[in-house]
């Protein structure tokens, strides 16, 4: 069973700090592409940040570049979300996402919610 559990989300401040990991089980996840979203109430969904399976290349959001890092460690099977800075535009529930092209792999986890405010 595929499964991807976040974890790390909350209330914090504007100008803090919070990290988000999200594991996963049930598929190979050094196989997996792996990336960040984020849905704020209202609008639509939005890749944040994005990590290759090789290499690690790495993509952001332009809003996000700069303050928020990304990473993975396929020995543990999880993804990180570094965001610094926060702002209170980035309050969103925050997705985590495994995708592969071929063999077709597409998977989602529940989200967390993460808000910045005062």
């Amino acid at each position: 069973q595929v499964k991807l559990v976040e974890s790390g989300g909350g209330l914090v401040q504007p100008g803090g700090s919070l990290r988000l990991s999200c594991v996963g089980s049930g598929f190979t996840f050094s196989d997996f592409n792996m990336r960040w979203y984020r849905q704020a109430p209202g609008k639509e969904r939005d890749m944040v940040a994005h990590i290759s399976s090789a290499d690690y290349p790495t993509r952001y959001l332009d809003s996000v570049k700069g303050r928020f890092t990304i990473s993975r460690d396929n020995a543990k099977n999880t993804m990180y979300l570094q965001m610094n800075s926060l702002i209170p535009d980035d309050t969103a529930v925050y997705y985590c996402n495994a995708w592969r092209a071929w063999p077709n792999g597409d998977y989602w986890g529940q989200g967390t919610q993460v808000t910045v405010s005062s």
